[in-house]
């Protein structure tokens, strides 16, 4: 397949104005001015006008319990699986899936199927392999070799830190595991990354700390998300993105507010991303811990949140947008995504003025049109 896309205005997340995108098979290989005369060339070419619609890479969300996630309250408060169409009418193209609170009865080789499902139905696919849990629970007994062997492990996650729900690792044991999946990045060419749930006590951010201030840990291994749980855990998130860690927002609605609170303390907006938590449980607990409330994440909440915060002042959509596209893109280790440039895979969304998206492509593959899904999944 052959698709032009003429006029659309561009934002790559830079901007670049207003241009032609040219999509030969799952990678754009041109973007500029084309010549009328020129599209003679491209005879068998689907040429689309894309004239008064912005162009922004497809969305990539590093945070997504597709093979479900959930169980605080016992077995009936396990979260259903996440079909392809509400990921793809959320403008995402990209997901990375993780496991969570329940490392017991939700297994990575649910987990692993589930991403290659997704990837057959129409996108891209990653998964962590570990969960809350530390050890971490693994494909391969370890995470090294679950990194170096198998394709579509990027890194181990989400570890829980400052949570009742956690393992209550030693930070030795955390430096330990944080290098095993740093070194299988290293053999494998992937991010090796480490992505921690960070809950609401009081220690924080202050094992990340130690990882960074005690041993020889890379801050680009390190990627701690729920960083709105309160003000003194967003100001921590600042003070570790200025050590080079990556540190990421659950999109909710006090998302804009938080962005605003972080931009105002000086965090380094390169190192931050916004994720959807999507069909991982939203558990509500009292003062002694116990399950009062449960709800259950959408990734339409990340799209709404992104759109919200391009209208914030003194943001511009370009940095907005960077937040899930290259700076997920640069996190993760995916040269290939976030970006719209020749090269990169033809992952690409075309909205109008009111943020419905017009046209979206996957790897060249039309997957959305008028704000409705043209993938479904297989039992859908």
């Amino acid at each position: 397949m052959v698709t032009l896309l003429r006029g659309a205005d561009i934002c790559a997340p830079e901007r670049l104005g207003k241009q032609d995108i040219l999509i030969e098979g799952r990678q754009i290989t041109f973007i500029g001015d084309i010549p009328a005369e020129a599209i003679h060339g491209l005879p068998h070419a689907a040429v689309i006008d894309a004239e008064g619609l912005t162009a922004t890479p497809g969305f990539i969300d590093p945070h997504v319990h597709i093979a479900g996630g959930g169980g605080e309250g016992g077995y009936a408060n396990r979260t259903p699986e996440i079909l392809v169409s509400d990921i793809v009418r959320s403008g995402v193209t990209t997901v990375i899936g993780c496991l969570g609170t329940d490392g017991v009865t939700r297994r990575h080789a649910d987990l692993l199927a589930k991403a290659r499902g997704l990837e057959a139905e129409g996108i891209t696919t990653y998964i962590y392999t570990g969960s809350y849990q530390v050890p971490a629970r693994t494909l391969t007994g370890a995470v090294v070799d679950d990194v170096v062997l198998i394709d579509k492990v990027i890194g181990v996650g989400e570890v829980a830190i400052s949570d009742r729900r956690s393992f209550q690792p030693t930070v030795e044991s955390l430096a330990e595991l944080v290098s095993q999946a740093h070194v299988g990045g290293l053999l494998s060419g992937k991010a090796g990354i480490t992505h921690f749930h960070v809950g609401p006590y009081s220690t924080r951010l202050v094992p990340l700390h130690r990882l960074l201030d005690e041993y020889p840990i890379a801050p680009q291994a390190i990627y701690a998300t729920h960083i709105t749980r309160s003000s003194e855990l967003l100001a921590d998130a600042v003070d570790l993105a200025a050590k080079g860690a990556t540190v990421d927002m659950t999109a909710g609605s006090t998302t804009t507010k938080s962005l605003q609170r972080y931009i105002d303390l000086g965090g380094d907006l390169s190192h931050l991303t916004l994720s959807s938590d999507a069909n991982g449980s939203l558990p509500e607990f009292d003062v002694e811990g116990r399950l009062v409330g449960m709800e259950v994440a959408t990734q339409t909440t990340l799209y709404e949140q992104v759109w919200a915060c391009a209208d914030l002042p003194g943001l511009d959509l370009s940095q907005a947008i960077s937040l899930v596209t290259s700076n997920t893109a640069d996190a993760l280790g995916l040269g290939h995504k976030g970006r719209l440039r020749p090269g990169a895979d033809a992952d690409i969304l075309l909205t109008d003025d009111q943020h419905t998206i017009r046209l979206a492509f996957a790897q060249g593959r039309e997957i959305v049109r008028n704000g409705e899904p043209q993938i479904r999944g297989t039992f859908e």
